[in-house]
């Protein structure tokens, strides 16, 4: 690495944080970049996500079309992996969903995609019966799905091959002695910026899944109060959901796991059969809108790229890419980098 190019660290190993590290090392292919955090891949809220690339509609950044950019961004970002080799690899798959509803058809529509995927539309007849009586409305899209199981080893990987450091620690404060030696400072930390930060708007927003071996399973369905099933690349799909607003309960609940399971059987009965592989619990960190935006803090150059919510896998190149735009340009500022 050049010695004379800025140092740059990220806080952070989740889908955001390495997506940024990703982009960084495209756009500043002579900067010292080095990820910093105390949790990585199977151990990351990242990788208990379905990671299926539909937004939700509270999805907000500082405008709503910041948001659609982000999406856009993102959708096109996916895009590029799956046309190559590695998509396996890199856990990103092609994937048609159904979206069914019993009480409103606005809820099986997607402002945010209808105009983006290859394929958006509305679903009447006997095909609103695929998954069995008395649903009214109904949508079918073609989207991508980015499991963190492969997509986050991968890209930590290709990241380090690049020359990227990552350095297993955890940063309380933006004082921290440890960022002295660097220019620049992207804040991916997810719910942990709530502490960092000290940011009131964000909070845990708690789910619970239930993996399950469904090889047959090749398309995705939603239906009323979250219940969603997601299959993969591997033959495990998962099974939601739970939605429970400022909670920090990490452990898995018998009956949210009984009450997903029989949402789901409801509209797949085969999936009474099936054999679950695991349950995973993990904190969506919730912030409307998502915070992007530069912070000089007592000298230090610091962007912020948190508070996503159940659109963080989904969202993250989006995003990361806004972030180091700005944070490009606030390296080419005057401001010098002392705490």
């Amino acid at each position: 690495m050049d010695k004379n190019a800025p140092k740059i660290a990220i806080v952070g190993a989740g889908v955001v944080g390495l997506t940024v590290a990703d982009i960084l090392q495209k756009d500043l292919n002579k900067a010292n970049i080095t990820v910093i955090a105390d949790k990585f891949k199977e151990d990351t809220t990242s990788s208990v996500a379905a990671g299926i690339f539909c937004p939700g509609s509270s999805f907000r950044g500082a405008t709503l079309e910041i948001a659609h950019r982000w999406i856009e961004d993102s959708w096109y970002y996916w895009q590029d992996i799956l046309k190559t080799p590695e998509a396996s690899t890199a856990g990103i798959m092609e994937l048609s969903s159904y979206v069914f509803s019993k009480e409103d058809y606005g809820v099986t529509r997607n402002s945010f995609i209808e105009n983006l995927v290859p394929i958006y539309r509305s679903v009447q007849g006997e095909e609103l019966k695929i998954c069995g009586p008395d649903w009214k409305y109904g949508s079918y899209f073609t989207t991508v799905k980015i499991g963190c199981d492969r997509y986050l080893p991968w890209v930590e990987k290709r990241f380090i091959a690049k020359g990227g450091k990552i350095v297993n620690g955890k940063i309380d404060s933006f004082t921290d002695t440890s960022l002295r030696q660097y220019d620049l400072v992207f804040n991916c930390t997810g719910l942990g910026a709530k502490y960092l930060c000290n940011d009131s708007n964000i909070f845990p927003m708690r789910g619970q899944v239930i993996r399950v071996k469904a090889p047959w399973l090749k398309t995705a369905f939603f239906g009323d109060y979250d219940t969603y099933i997601i299959p993969g690349l591997d033959g495990v799909a998962t099974l939601g959901g739970v939605r429970q607003y400022d909670t920090y309960n990490l452990k898995v609940c018998k009956h949210d796991a009984a009450a997903i399971l029989d949402q789901c059987s409801q509209m797949l009965p085969d999936l009474k059969k099936v054999e679950i592989v695991a349950h995973k619990v993990g904190l969506r960190p919730h912030r409307v809108p998502v915070r992007v935006e530069p912070e000089l803090i007592g000298g230090l150059k610091v962007v912020h790229c948190y508070g996503h919510g159940g659109n963080g896998v989904m969202s993250a190149p989006g995003t990361a890419l806004n972030a180091v735009k700005i944070g490009y340009d606030f390296l080419k500022t005057n401001v010098k980098n002392k705490i």
